[in-house]
């Protein structure tokens, strides 16, 4: 691969980071109720606004047909800079109502579709052969972007933070930063031409230096979230590390640049040196070598997508869709597992309160930072079996993740903090890589040929979910409030972790269900994405 696949994948990693600006709710959550008034269930019903703008997702498919990719992203950002920023601007009027905010929330939550699309794209077209690596690469750093918004909002100017309400500092940060960093990545979001050599010695060495830049990111984000004060690190410093680590990636296209400029160079002078030593029919000679090369490969190339087509399994698209049992399963044990951890995630502003914590900031960084290694997972599986020629079943990945998640739910019922830290590790974690084992588990399911609508139908369990489990959530808070709007005490959330904990354990009988009927398949080589489905693929989102 080029220096110019690579500068997308740059790009792609700083558009990731910052595209979950709704994942900090839960640290200004409880102040944002204080502000406008407004009750636990109504509270619940605006952390999922941001999910109710994934029903709308498919726009973003449908623009990135026809508009260029940086377009699409930089569309994306003004649609959250829109949904924040008014928020931002009348918090404090009464003129901005529940309704406002709810609407201005899910518009913002449906920009991250957009530039969820755009490094879906990005990873598909420029990387064919290691798609599902790069697709989980790439998507990993969205687990960093609460643990990022924490940061800078803590390293804000004091005259900042005085001057503005929690609430306020972090609704101008979800406003501001995704179009400051869409706009720097926005040269970077292209689709580049492959080459004829597509050996895998060229790819190999930039992923194990992208794995271990990434390994380094998702420790000090660790670090920072449960030690760095132990250690000395001030949160400054902590930033500012970050923000390397972040910046590190660029040395990869930059490295091949410089390869590619001295391959440049050396070829010129064999070529100069042909051309003196053959005198006048060398030149042709190797013309002719080279044209035969390249059609041979080309025929290779057609050879092997052949085989892989006769291999792939059956194409399901459309009405058939809801037809097949293993939709419904697959549909309903992600809704009881990543949609699931999504709304503990959703709460922890609320149950950090309910416990006594001070500070909600910490919970919310941790489970940012273990969500981003449980993201990262699935890449180093997709990586090292790769090189078998064999993919691991993802509903097989998914209900061995399922399992633990229901155990940490369970967990939450001890009464102290640090079963609460560590149950927010785990669902984070789990969460985390079961949202990035989805996309390619809907291929592996049903086909890659109508993969973008397909996967649209499946995240739809995201918003209704999300209302569903947050609502019976906030009810049972509210009840534990005896008329108030806020409870305190281990109770405040037993029955609610009761509920999360068997609907998981449920969630994971299902999904063990459908390995059983779709193991037959599990071990197939499966069809590299190629331009039929990289145009269907412009749909997903996530």
């Amino acid at each position: 691969m080029s220096s110019a696949h690579w500068l997308s994948v740059v790009g792609s990693v700083w558009l990731q980071t910052i595209n979950g600006p709704n994942a900090d709710f839960p640290v200004y959550s409880s102040q944002l109720k204080e502000i406008k008034g407004i009750s636990q269930v109504k509270l619940n019903f605006l952390a999922s606004a941001s999910d109710v703008g994934k029903f709308f997702g498919w726009f973003a498919g449908v623009a990135a047909l026809y508009l260029p990719l940086w377009a699409v992203a930089l569309t994306g950002a003004a649609f959250g800079l829109v949904g924040y920023g008014v928020q931002f601007l009348f918090l404090d009027s009464p003129r901005l109502a529940y309704g406002h905010m709810f609407v201005l929330t899910s518009l913002a939550g449906n920009g991250i579709c957009w530039i969820n699309t755009v490094c879906y794209l990005l990873c598909i077209n420029n990387f064919p052969s290691d798609s599902r690596v790069a697709v989980s690469l790439v998507t990993s750093y969205l687990g960093l972007s609460a643990k990022l918004y924490t940061t800078v909002a803590e390293t804000l100017p004091r005259a900042a933070r005085a001057r503005y309400s929690t609430t306020k500092v972090y609704l101008l940060l979800n406003a501001v930063v995704p179009v400051f960093v869409a706009l720097l990545a926005a040269p970077s979001l292209r689709v580049v031409e492959l080459n004829k050599d597509r050996s895998k010695k060229t790819t190999r060495a930039p992923f194990l230096a992208m794995f271990a830049i990434t390994l380094a990111t998702g420790a000090c984000a660790i670090v920072g979230s449960v030690g760095a004060k132990s250690i000395g690190l001030s949160t400054r410093e902590h930033m500012v590390s970050l923000y390397v680590l972040l910046a590190l990636p660029l040395l990869i296209p930059v490295a091949l640049r410089v390869r590619e400029s001295m391959a440049k160079i050396r070829e010129t002078a064999k070529w100069e040196n042909r051309v003196h030593d053959h005198d006048s029919d060398g030149p042709e000679t190797v013309v002719v070598e080279v044209e035969a090369e390249d059609k041979q490969e080309e025929e290779q190339g057609q050879h092997q997508d052949g085989e892989q087509q006769s291999i792939s399994q059956e194409e399901v698209g459309g009405l058939q869709l809801l037809r097949k049992l293993d939709f419904w399963l697959y549909f309903f044990s992600y809704m009881f597992s990543g949609t699931l951890g999504l709304v503990f995630l959703n709460n922890l502003g609320q149950i950090a309160e309910s416990r006594g914590l001070a500070n909600a900031s910490t919970l919310v960084s941790l489970s940012s930072s273990f969500g981003f290694f449980g993201r990262l997972l699935p890449a180093f599986l997709d990586y090292y079996t790769a090189k078998s020629g064999y993919n691991l079943s993802r509903t097989a990945s998914m209900a061995s993740l399922m399992a633990p998640m229901s155990g940490a739910f369970f967990l939450l019922l001890h009464p102290r903090d640090m079963f609460l830290y560590a149950s927010t590790a785990v669902v984070g974690t789990c969460t985390g890589a079961i949202t990035s084992v989805a996309a390619s588990a809907t291929n592996e399911l049903f086909g890659s040929k109508h993969f973008g609508v397909n996967h649209n139908v499946v995240v739809a369990n995201i918003p209704l979910g999300s209302l569903c489990f947050g609502y019976l959530a906030a009810y049972m808070y509210q009840r534990g409030a005896h008329g108030g709007n806020r409870c305190l005490g281990s109770a405040c959330y037993r029955d609610s972790f009761l509920l999360w904990g068997a609907t998981c354990a449920l969630g994971t009988a299902l999904c063990a269900v459908l390995y059983a009927r779709s193991r037959g398949s599990a071990g197939k080589r499966l069809p590299r994405l190629g331009a039929p489905c990289v145009r269907t693929c412009a749909a997903l989102v996530g």
